[in-house]
């Protein structure tokens, strides 16, 4: 044992990985919950397989906690590769990784889906195991960000909304596609018109879908961000431009109109009036419903920052989201539907 070649996990963590072959000793379930990018991965049930270990290459090789791997690398290196061992195994290389300093970054001011675009390009350069700090200001970011580790395997280790910044923690952590890529039965809808009768048919689907069961969500950008709109005006600061929106917009979902035969609002009052007559839950009455089976109602933050809309203008139990927020919703459902 004393004629093996050794490394710390510092050491290796900090040197140039290409041009060599890291051997993974490790059992397949211990390399599924926390893989080593590119590494070949040999557990004791194949250790018969060491003939698959290229040669001609220096090879670092390291089980859980660097016993086995000393055995192995001894077996190399009478097989005459240039074998050396990582002391302390995985174990102690995740160690000497997880201690390091997180890394910054300050996405203050970026609007989706700069956060995470810049998140996502960070952590490509990291090691699994590594950790980022990042600072944003934007009120989608708390939602994007949760749900962009869950659908990529990355960890969220810490999540933080204060008053002026969202603050999040994040370790990489690389998982095989087919550990996150699994769809399931949800219903996702995209509701990007204002239009009384499409949103009417909108919250008719998903209130049927809640009724089944179905995790449901409902992403609102550009004219559909009026139906989230509270009918009495609200007192916030904006720029002239913003005002000539917001005035030029309907306000709330009784000042919706008809996407056809409106007649300046004559035909949307005869469409609630038949509702009526038939027994047909109002849009009032559906979205009440909707929000009290837990249909998951979320405002595009990029679409209100672009037409001058605040979070404070919009009705109670409104999430705001980011592009991450609606394609983690759509990874996990069977049906999106773009209304």
């Amino acid at each position: 044992m004393d004629d093996i070649k050794r490394i710390t996990a510092e050491e290796f963590a900090a040197m140039d990985k290409s041009g060599i072959t890291v051997l993974d000793l490790r059992e397949p379930d211990q390399v599924l919950v926390e893989p080593f990018p590119d590494a070949l991965n040999i557990p004791l049930s194949r250790i018969g397989h060491l003939d698959e270990v290229p040669a001609g290459k220096p090879v670092y090789a390291f089980c859980e906690v660097g016993k086995l791997s000393e055995q192995i690398v001894m077996v190399l290196q009478d097989r005459g590769y240039d074998a050396t061992n990582i002391e302390g195994g995985y174990k102690a290389y995740a160690a000497c990784i997880r201690s390091a300093e997180p890394v910054h970054i300050d996405a203050k001011g970026l609007k989706c889906p700069g956060p995470i675009v810049k998140v996502g390009d960070t952590l490509r350069g990291l090691k699994n195991g590594q950790r980022i700090f990042v600072e944003a200001t934007e009120d989608a970011f708390a939602s994007d960000i949760a749900v962009w580790c869950e659908r990529t395997g990355n960890k969220l280790i810490s999540l933080e909304v204060k008053e002026d910044v969202i603050e999040a923690v994040v370790e990489k952590s690389e998982q095989p596609a087919g550990l996150r890529s699994s769809s399931g039965n949800g219903k996702t809808f995209v509701v990007f018109s204002g239009d009384l009768d499409k949103t009417i048919a909108a919250f008719i689907m998903a209130n049927g879908a809640a009724a089944m069961g179905r995790k449901v969500t409902m992403f609102f950008t550009f004219w559909g961000l009026n139906i989230l709109r509270r009918p009495e005006k609200v007192s916030v600061a904006k720029s002239f431009i913003e005002r000539m929106f917001g005035s030029m917009m309907p306000r709330g979902t009784k000042k919706l109109g008809l996407s056809r035969m409106n007649m300046c609002g004559a035909g949307a009052k005869m469409i609630r009036g038949i509702m009526k007559q038939k027994g047909v839950s109002s849009l009032e009455e559906l979205i009440d419903s909707a929000r009290e089976h837990g249909v998951r109602l979320v405002a595009c933050q990029m679409s209100m920052d672009i037409m001058g809309i605040r979070k404070e203008e919009l009705i109670d139990g409104v999430d705001l989201g980011g592009v991450s927020t609606f394609l983690g919703s759509g990874e996990e459902s069977d049906m999106s539907l773009f209304i």
